[in-house]
């Protein structure tokens, strides 16, 4: 077995998901990156993650389908001839589309739902029960769930509600499954990006500049997805070792009541 603990982080192709995965990689962890499918792009976030000095895997893996999960921990932990310790539930989908509230589609809804909460949930709780049932320590000294949510997990945002509603019901998730595993010394974290520049926000460049000049956040730019990574590796290195429920806000001050 090897002595170097696993991290399995989802939706790593690119982004914030990316960027965990090489930062986990300098901190000593073997990695697993998945995304829906297979592809250069996932394939060219793999062999950065190596160039760490570590082994890392692509996954093709559909989080939605929660039957799959128990298979994808046995494939990773066979393929990287380990165990995996640490669970970073960074993918997620945004809404088909921005509009009205009263227009939300059930597709739509039933699309965020599906992924960024009902997946991520039951991936917890399949990792969880895993982790327990094996009954031999974990090779990383602080054996770690840390779910990627959104300021939106707090702040309304009516123009995408699905999405929304989706990020506030996986905060809660999260804070849950943090007071059933903290007895079995498995931390269990929340990380709230705010605006952070990624492909995904690319679109609501010129709108969020504007605002961020008139205050919207502290610190007047975008985050980057390194910004976030730094904070994970912090906390699975256990940066955090006697905090349980807390939502660490990696959002330059937008969350930040102001008047």
């Amino acid at each position: 077995m090897s002595a170097r603990p696993i991290a399995l982080v989802t939706g790593s192709r690119r982004g914030i998901g990316r960027a965990i995965a090489i930062e986990l990689g300098r901190a000593g962890f073997d990695v697993a990156l998945t995304d829906m499918a297979a592809s250069d792009e996932l394939d060219h976030a793999v062999a950065e993650v190596e160039q760490t000095g570590v082994r890392a895997i692509a996954v093709a893996s559909d989080l939605a389908d929660i039957n799959t999960h128990q298979a994808t921990l046995i494939e990773i932990e066979e393929r990287l001839g380990g165990q995996i310790d640490c669970l970073v539930n960074n993918a997620g989908v945004s809404v088909m589309s921005r509009g009205d509230l009263l227009d939300v589609s059930p597709e739509s809804f039933d699309r965020c739902m599906g992924v960024n909460t009902r997946g991520t949930f039951f991936l917890t709780q399949t990792f969880a029960r895993h982790v327990i049932a094996r009954g031999r320590p974990s090779v990383a000294p602080h054996p770690s769930i840390v779910t990627i949510t959104s300021s939106n997990a707090v702040a309304a945002s009516p123009l995408r509600a699905e999405y929304c509603v989706s990020k506030a019901g996986l905060s809660m998730a999260s804070t849950l499954f943090s007071l059933r595993l903290a007895e079995h010394g498995i931390s269990v974290y929340e990380v709230q990006p705010g605006l952070i520049e990624t492909e995904m926000t690319a679109p609501s460049r010129a709108r969020y500049d504007a605002q961020m000049e008139q205050g919207l956040t502290a610190i007047k730019r975008w985050g980057t997805p390194q910004e976030v990574a730094t904070t994970v590796r912090t906390l699975v290195t256990g940066g955090l070792p006697y905090s349980v429920g807390q939502a660490i806000r990696v959002d330059g001050g937008l969350l930040v009541n102001k008047y």
